[in-house]
């Protein structure tokens, strides 16, 4: 399937797998892109040498291209992109609207350029900078997310950028993908249905957790770094949906402080991390301590297996889902699956 998703990018089909933290790593990614999609490394949880290393074991995999997630807002974000153009990667995402800086940095690398954004104003402003593609999340999605549905933000969005639109937020199988292209999107982007596979890293109990849950287990909790975030419920998510100010501040204090001992960073580090965290946005301190040390608690989960104990990113669509394919399964059924719903609609006559 040709679209204009999948001539820029070099991949067979306009199926992108998003990056996760700690989920996309170079097995996902690889295996991923060796079946025709398009894998994006999730760095924001990596170190720079780290990075640096995955993405030669996910080469080392495949040799389909791939890209990698950064944060636009991440100290070393100018040296990340300075990576990727070292090694030739084919795409950055960006989980924040990057600066224009880092656009044209990328651009003059050779390096592709892809934001997440979630409100059309942010979509026109990118594409402006001369960015490549947008994807677009709506409010279905798993992660940082906004209110307006993807049915709704994404015609508003393709109407006004001339890019490559990617659309995020509600998509497992081919029939959405389908939609979306009617919608006059060029691809999909997926992260729970790529993270409920095979080949994703993540642990059994973790994956249980997730094939268990239905489309209303999910809820969107500004109460763990500060901005709407959707996750499965989890004990310790509804403790601090119940929890007042004090309790909050105490339960962020300590798991700040196992954050930073895991780290290995000092405290004024992790200040210098919640000041961070702090700017543009209206934080309570205990929202500060979450969002600096959010990365521990999403480890919990995804790496250590305690989904009791963590925060588990799940879009709604995690109700919709009921088995754990391969990557290239997964992708081979999606296709075939387009496939058919488009031979149905040619039949499809208006009078």
């Amino acid at each position: 399937m040709r679209t204009r998703l999948t001539e820029l990018l070099g991949c067979r089909y306009p199926v992108v797998q998003t990056g996760m933290g700690y989920v996309a790593g170079a097995a996902l990614v690889a295996a991923t892109s060796e079946a025709g999609g398009f894998g994006i490394v999730a760095s924001a949880t990596m170190s720079l040498d780290r990075l640096a290393a995955t993405i030669r074991e996910v080469r080392e995999r495949t040799d389909a291209p791939f890209g990698v997630n950064l944060r636009a807002d991440a100290p070393d974000a100018a040296e990340r992109v300075d990576l990727l153009v070292r090694e030739r990667v084919r795409l950055a995402s960006f989980a924040l609207a990057p600066s224009r800086d880092l656009v044209r940095r990328c651009a003059d690398g050779g390096v592709l350029t892809m934001p997440s954004i979630g409100a059309v104003r942010h979509a026109v402003k990118v594409a402006g900078w001369g960015v490549d593609a947008v994807l677009v999340q709506g409010g279905e999605g798993g992660g940082h997310t906004g209110a307006v549905p993807t049915s709704l933000l994404l015609p508003q969005v393709v109407d006004a950028v001339g890019v490559p639109v990617v659309a995020a937020g509600g998509f497992f199988d081919g029939r959405g993908l389908v939609a979306a292209l009617a919608y006059g999107a060029a691809g999909v982007a997926m992260g729970t249905r790529f993270l409920l596979t095979s080949d994703s890293p993540v642990g059994a109990e973790v994956k249980r957790r997730y094939l268990a849950a239905s489309v209303t287990d999910t809820v969107v909790t500004t109460r763990v770094d500060g901005v709407p975030h959707r996750m499965l419920r989890t004990p310790l998510v509804e403790g601090l949906e119940r929890s007042g100010r004090l309790t909050a501040l105490v339960r962020s204090v300590r798991h700040a402080a196992a954050y930073r001992r895991e780290a290995g960073l000092s405290w004024p580090a992790m200040l210098r991390a919640g000041r961070a965290a702090r700017h543009g946005r209206e934080l309570s301190w205990a929202q500060t301590l979450m969002a600096a040390n959010t990365p521990a608690l999403l480890r919990v989960s995804m790496v250590e297996g305690r989904p009791d104990s963590g925060v588990m990113p799940a879009g709604q669509v995690a109700g919709l889902i009921d088995d754990l394919p391969s990557c290239a399964a997964l992708i081979e059924r999606i296709m075939r699956e387009a496939d058919d719903r488009i031979a149905e609609l040619s039949t499809v006559r208006s009078r």
